[in-house]
C-alpha cells in the first residue's frame, strides 16, 4: 500500500509532473487528429478512384486500338467465370474543346471518352456523379427539361430555347437596323448596353462555322460590328418578346401509305397507324439526323433540336474562386447544359488528321476529384467511333481503346489480373492488364508513405515527453535518496522501491494518454465546426473547397489506431521510468543515509 501512497504523493506535489502529463496529452491528441484526417483523405480519395476506374482493365499499349472486341469479351467471360459482374468498352482519345467566353474563344485540353452509357454505368460509378437526376437512371446523352442540380444556373431545354431565341432576335433586329446581313464573326463579339429586361444568357459557345447556331455571345455591354465595320448600339433594339416559342408541327410523307406527324425537338408522336404517344424528352440525336435525312427537313434548328450530347467535367465549365469582399467561394460558369461547343479529335489510323465536331452539353460530371473533373468529357461510344473512322466499312466491326471489367465484391483483384495476363500474353496480344490499384500505384504509394512518415514524426512528440519523464524521475531519485535509504533500512525490498517509480510513470502515462484521447476524439468529431470558428476569427478560410473539392474535412476515426496511440504513449512513459527505478532499487541503505 505504501508504494501507491508514495507514488500519489510524488505525483500531486510536483509541478513538473503536470508538465509531463501535458506533453503526453498533446502528443496523443495530435497523433489521433492527424491520423484521422489523413486516413479520411486517403479513404475518400481511394473510394473516388475506385468508383471512377474499373476493377480491371485491358488497354491497348500506347495509343493503339483493340480489334475483334467481341471475341476478346467472350474470352474474358470464360476466364473469369463467376467472378465477372459486368464488362464494357471505351474509346479514350485526347481532344481539344473550344467554346466562347464573352465572345472570346477559349480552348481546353481534355481526355474524351466514348462510352456505352448502358454498360459503363454498371462497371464504374459514372451515373451518381451526374448533376441531373434523370440522367442517373435514363438516357445520359439527352438534354433534359429539368432535374439539374439546384446549384447550377438555369440549364437544359428552357435555357437553350431562350438563349438561341434571344440570339436570333438580336441578329434579326441588327440586320434590320443596318439593312445588311451580319456575319457570324460579327455576332460572336460581345454586345453591350443591353436594355433592361433582357435575359442574362451568359457565355454563348460557338456551334461551328457556317452553322445557324453560330451566333456567339450576346451578353455584356457595348456595341456590335456589322459586316462593313459599322457599329450598332443594342440599346436601339425593341424589348425582347416575352412569349415562349411554340414547337412547330410538320406533316411529312415518309413513304407511300405511311404518314407521320413530327414535332421538331421532340420524339415522333404519330406512327402512321393513328396512335399517338406524348414524349416530352427530345428524341435521340441519331434518330433526328436519320429522320431529317430521310424526309429532307429544314437545316438544324438549335432552338428545338440538340446536337450529339456530351457530358463535360464540371471543372472544365466552372471556375471556383474567392469573393474578395465576403471571402466566400463563388462559382462562375463558362458553359452550362444546353450550350453548343466544338471539339477537335484526331482521326484513327496511321496518318491522323483533325476532325471538328459540334456537340451539345447535356450534363456535368462532378466526381469531386479535380484531376478528373477538369479533364474528362464523355461522348456516345458509337458516335466517337464513327467520326474517328474506327468502324470497318466492309464488316461493320469497330475497335476500342480499352475493355473495362467489374468484378464481384468477393473476387480477388490480383488473381483475376494474373489469370487475364495468362490468357492474353504480351507476346501474342499487345495488351496491358492492370487493376485500378496498379494504375494509381504511384499516388497510393505516395499517400501511404506520407501517413507513415507523419506517424513517425508525431510519435517523436510523445518520445520527447518520455525524456522529460526520465529527467524528472532522476531528479526525484536524487532528492529522495535519504527517504529511499530509510525505506530500505526498514525492510522495504528493492522490487518494492522500484515499483514506486514504475507506478509513478504508469500514472503519468495513463492520465496523459487518457486526456489526450478524449481531446483528440472530440477534435476529430467537431473538426469542421472548429475550422469554421478559426476561419471566423482569422478572416481566412481554413479548408478551401476550391482546392480540395470536398464539401467538408473528411475524417476516419479508427478504434485500432486510438488504442495503439494511447497504448504506445503509456508504454513510453513506463519505459522512461525504468532507469530511475533501477537506480533507486540499487541504492545501498547505509550510503543513502549518509547522502548529503
Amino acid at each position: 500500500m505504501f508504494k501507491l501512497l508514495l507514488a500519489w504523493r510524488y505525483l500531486k506535489t510536483r509541478f513538473i509532473a503536470l508538465a509531463s502529463i501535458i506533453s503526453v496529452t498533446l502528443g496523443v491528441a495530435t497523433l489521433i487528429v492527424v491520423n484521422s484526417v489523413m486516413s479520411g483523405f486517403s479513404q475518400e480519395m481511394t473510394n473516388k478512384l475506385h468508383g471512377i476506374l474499373s476493377d480491371v482493365e485491358l488497354v491497348a499499349s500506347g495509343m493503339g486500338e483493340i480489334d475483334r472486341v467481341d471475341e476478346k469479351v467472350e474470352q474474358i467471360k470464360a476466364v473469369l467465370g463467376d467472378d465477372l459482374q459486368a464488362v464494357t468498352q471505351v474509346v479514350r482519345v485526347p481532344a481539344m474543346l473550344n467554346f466562347l467566353v464573352h465572345g472570346q474563344p477559349r480552348y481546353h485540353q481534355i481526355m474524351l471518352i466514348g462510352i456505352d452509357d448502358l454498360t459503363f454505368g454498371a462497371v464504374t460509378d459514372f451515373r451518381p456523379y451526374l448533376t441531373n437526376h434523370w440522367h442517373r437512371n435514363g438516357d445520359v446523352f439527352r438534354l433534359q427539361e429539368d432535374g439539374y442540380d439546384p446549384e447550377l444556373p438555369e440549364a437544359g431545354w428552357p435555357y437553350r430555347r431562350e438563349k438561341y431565341r434571344h440570339e436570333r432576335y438580336v441578329r434579326a433586329e441588327m440586320e434590320r437596323l443596318l439593312e445588311r446581313p451580319i456575319s457570324p464573326e460579327a455576332m460572336s463579339r460581345p454586345l453591350r448596353d443591353l436594355p433592361a429586361g433582357y435575359p442574362a444568357t451568359g457565355p454563348m459557345p460557338s456551334a461551328g462555322a457556317g452553322s445557324p447556331a453560330n451566333t456567339g455571345s450576346v451578353s455584356g455591354t457595348g456595341s456590335a460590328t456589322g459586316a462593313d465595320g459599322a457599329l450598332v448600339s443594342v440599346a436601339k433594339l425593341p424589348p425582347l418578346p416575352a412569349e415562349k416559342p411554340v414547337l412547330p408541327k410538320l406533316s411529312v410523307q415518309v413513304a407511300e401509305g405511311e404518314g407521320a406527324e413530327y414535332v421538331t425537338g421532340g420524339s415522333p408522336i404519330g406512327r402512321g397507324d393513328g396512335t399517338r404517344e406524348e414524349v416530352w424528352n427530345p428524341a435521340p440525336v441519331d434518330a433526328l439526323a436519320a429522320y431529317r435525312e430521310k424526309v429532307q427537313l429544314t437545316p438544324f434548328d438549335p432552338i428545338n433540336e440538340q446536337r450529339v450530347g456530351i457530358v463535360v467535367g464540371i471543372g472544365i465549365g466552372r471556375l471556383r474562386a474567392h469573393d474578395p469582399v465576403t471571402g466566400e467561394s463563388q462559382d462562375m460558369f463558362f458553359m452550362r447544359p444546353g450550350d453548343d461547343i466544338e471539339i477537335t479529335v484526331p482521326s484513327a489510323g496511321s496518318q491522323p488528321r483533325p476532325i471538328l465536331e459540334n456537340c451539345t452539353v447535356v450534363d456535368f460530371y462532378s466526381s469531386k476529384m479535380h484531376e478528373y473533373d477538369s479533364a474528362f468529357a464523355f461522348l456516345p461510344l458509337s458516335h466517337l467511333q464513327k467520326i474517328r473512322g474506327m468502324i470497318d466499312p466492309a464488316t461493320g466491326a469497330a475497335t476500342v481503346s480499352a475493355i473495362q471489367i467489374k468484378l464481384k465484391p468477393d473476387a480477388n483483384l490480383n488473381q483475376a489480373r494474373d489469370r487475364l495476363r495468362a490468357a492474353f500474353p504480351m507476346v501474342q496480344y499487345p495488351l496491358m492488364v492492370q487493376t485500378w490499384r496498379d494504375q494509381q500505384a504511384p499516388l497510393l504509394s505516395a499517400v501511404e508513405m506520407e501517413i507513415t512518415i507523419l506517424n513517425i514524426l508525431l510519435f517523436m512528440i510523445i518520445a520527447v515527453a518520455g525524456f522529460g519523464i526520465l529527467a524528472t524521475f532522476f531528479m526525484i531519485v536524487v532528492e529522495k535518496t535519504k527517504d529511499i535509504g530509510i525505506l530500505k533500512s526498514l525492510g522495504a525490498p528493492s522490487g518494492g522501491v522500484m515499483s514506486i517509480f514504475l507506478a509513478y510513470g504508469l500514472s503519468l502515462g495513463m492520465v496523459g494518454s487518457g486526456a489526450g484521447t478524449v481531446i483528440g476524439i472530440l477534435f476529430v468529431v467537431y473538426i469542421n465546426e472548429i475550422a469554421d470558428v478559426v476561419a471566423y476569427l482569422s478572416g481566412r478560410e481554413v479548408f478551401d473547397p476550391s482546392i480540395y473539392f470536398f464539401s467538408s474535412i473528411p475524417t476516419l476515426l479508427s478504434p485500432t489506431m486510438v488504442i495503439l496511440v494511447s497504448g504506445g504513449a503509456i508504454l513510453i512513459a513506463v519505459l522512461s521510468s525504468v532507469l530511475p527505478a533501477l537506480r533507486a532499487a540499487r541504492l545501498d541503505p547505509v550510503e543513502a543515509l549518509r547522502y548529503e
